[in-house]
């Protein structure tokens, strides 16, 4: 397993949603299609979880949450950027989404909520907002963000 395995399995998914609204339709669609219990989730968590392992994942670490961007925006992912978070029970930094944030979030126990939302996707709109959270234990959670763009508050 390598980061081009898993830009690879990435790719796929966003062939997929590129050219979306960003937004309750497409989280349903994500849901419906590559949710908690689909092969899509198992092979990003298994990647991610690799990744982690391998130590080429979530390599920084503040706060209590390990992070990284493991992709920029790219023709080749439609152009998403992809981050990567390790949380548990921790309360992140507030940011905004200027294009929106699809999030697919990874349990790695059992009870663990992101957002209050357990395994599969939720997507941000346009313009939104949040202290992300993550609750009743650790997950991962996968964020692309269109175009790459986020603004942390200061």
């Amino acid at each position: 397993m390598s980061s081009a395995d898993f830009h690879q399995h990435l790719a796929l998914v966003t062939a997929s949603i590129a050219g979306q609204a960003v937004g309750s339709e497409l989280e349903a669609r994500l849901n419906r299609e590559h949710g908690a219990g689909s092969a899509t989730f198992a092979q990003l968590k298994e990647d991610c979880l690799r990744g982690l392992a391998e130590g080429w994942l979530c390599e920084r670490e503040a706060g209590g949450i390990r992070y990284g961007r493991v992709f920029k925006p790219s023709a080749e992912l439609h152009n998403f950027s992809v981050d990567v978070v390790d949380m548990k029970d921790v309360v992140g930094p507030h940011h905004a989404h200027p294009n929106g944030e699809i999030d697919l979030i990874m349990p790695i126990d059992t009870d663990s909520e992101f957002d209050g939302r357990g395994a599969g996707w939720l997507v941000y709109a346009p313009g939104s907002a949040h202290h992300p959270t993550v609750a009743r234990g650790r997950a991962l959670v996968l964020y692309l963000l269109p175009e790459g763009r986020i603004e942390f508050t200061r």
